[in-house]
């Protein structure tokens, strides 16, 4: 038996494309004639549409697309296709309805590179920009057993999940960067604005300040005679500081850091942990075999160190080990309930479903925490407000008391 990549045309014209397998193209073609279609295209696979991959080639995109996007295109893709609309008029309809001209673009390159016989995830691995390794697998899956619709809600559920997740996160963060944003603004005002006044009465006063005020003082006077060189030094360390944070050692001290800090730490393991579970039990959902899921995950790990060991749990695996007992090794990683749960996957066989159960326990949990980390924050804001006021206040009225007990 073959596998061919056709297309054929009804009576209606309608469009239809696909991977079938047959013993000769005539075959092929009287199968598809008694479904109501004439076989219009036809390609044996393991050829290749080297002219579309040229033309595809010269068409890269700058323009990227968010995840709330590809979630959307998933999810109608999915619905379309389970609606018996053909891929090729799914995948026009699609780009005529995507509002970013980049990601339009895009999808009009693979539904040309579909229709010159190319495989939906073979068109899809043509933008990595744009479709993950984790994506482009499971369309590849999909197609091969003819259940693409399905692996396409299974994606589209998994990037929902995903973006959720994310949302809270964010919003989450939004108090304490306000708090943060306008502590710093208003610390700025001060020094520009409150100090050099304050300044002038010390100077007259002819009184010797003590070390805090005069660090406030000279402070002061960086800020209202070098502001600018102030910008631009402060702009050249946070490019200094991303660039650090992009190089290996960077990630793995800045991770690390993370993983330490008293509240952000646990908040990364469960993140990290329903990340993990999510996307291998949908990939094994998907009929994606552990060893290449492993290492398809540890590519959409956002933290180096869970990347890190989900290549090294691989590596294990393959050698003929459990995964449970891999992950195990990681106990700094990883809490306690992932490898027992796992185990229990291994010894039920069902893998991905207890992983997916999994992903839903840790994305509650993340779904807690971030409900009160305002009021668990709060506090600690307020504590540091309170001593940076502390401290300036001190600095600035101890020169005055100071002279007022001398008079």
């Amino acid at each position: 038996m073959l596998t061919f990549f056709y297309t054929a045309k009804s009576n209606s014209g309608e469009i239809k494309t696909g991977t079938q397998e047959a013993n000769s193209e005539a075959e092929l073609a009287e199968t598809l004639r008694e479904q109501g279609f004439i076989l219009t295209s036809i390609k044996a696979a393991g050829q290749s549409a080297k002219a579309s991959s040229r033309f595809l080639s010269f068409l890269p995109s700058f323009a990227g697309a968010s995840l709330a996007e590809k979630m959307m295109f998933t999810r109608h893709l999915a619905v379309m296709i389970g609606a018996g609309l053909s891929l090729n008029r799914a995948l026009e309809v699609l780009a005529q309805q995507t509002k970013n001209k980049g990601f339009a673009k895009v999808i009009i390159n693979v539904n040309e590179s579909v229709r010159a016989g190319i495989p939906l995830a073979d068109s899809l691995s043509h933008h990595p920009r744009y479709f993950s390794e984790l994506f482009i697998n499971m369309i590849k899956v999909g197609e091969t057993s003819g259940g693409l619709e399905s692996s396409l809600k299974i994606l589209a559920h998994q990037m929902e999940k995903q973006y959720e997740l994310k949302s809270k996160v964010k919003n989450a963060m939004i108090y304490p960067a306000v708090i943060i944003t306008a502590m710093l603004g208003i610390g700025i005002l001060m020094m520009v604005m409150v100090v050099p006044k304050l300044t002038q009465i010390f100077k007259e006063m002819q009184t010797d300040l003590p070390l805090s005020t005069r660090v406030i003082i000279a402070t002061s006077d960086f800020l209202n005679q070098h502001l600018l060189l102030g910008a631009f030094v402060l702009i050249a360390l946070i490019i200094v500081i991303r660039f650090i944070l992009k190089t290996a050692k960077g990630k793995i001290a800045m991770d690390g850091l993370i993983l330490r800090l008293p509240i952000f730490g646990e908040i990364s393991r469960k993140i990290n942990s329903a990340q993990l579970a999510r996307t291998l039990g949908s990939l094994i959902e998907g009929g994606i075999p552990i060893v290449q899921g492993l290492q398809i995950v540890a590519n959409t790990m956002s933290n180096y160190l869970f990347q890190d060991s989900l290549q090294k749990s691989s590596l294990t695996v393959q050698k003929g080990e459990k995964l449970s007992q891999a992950i195990k090794t990681f106990s700094y990683l990883y809490p306690s309930m992932v490898p027992q749960m796992i185990e229990v996957g291994e010894e039920t066989g069902t893998m991905g479903e207890i992983l997916l159960r999994l992903a839903d326990f840790y994305e509650e949990e993340v779904n807690d925490v971030t409900k009160n980390m305002a009021s668990i924050i709060e506090p600690i804001l307020m504590v540091t407000l309170g001593t940076v006021v502390g401290f300036f206040a001190i600095a600035m009225l101890q020169p005055m008391y100071s002279l007022m007990e001398g008079m």
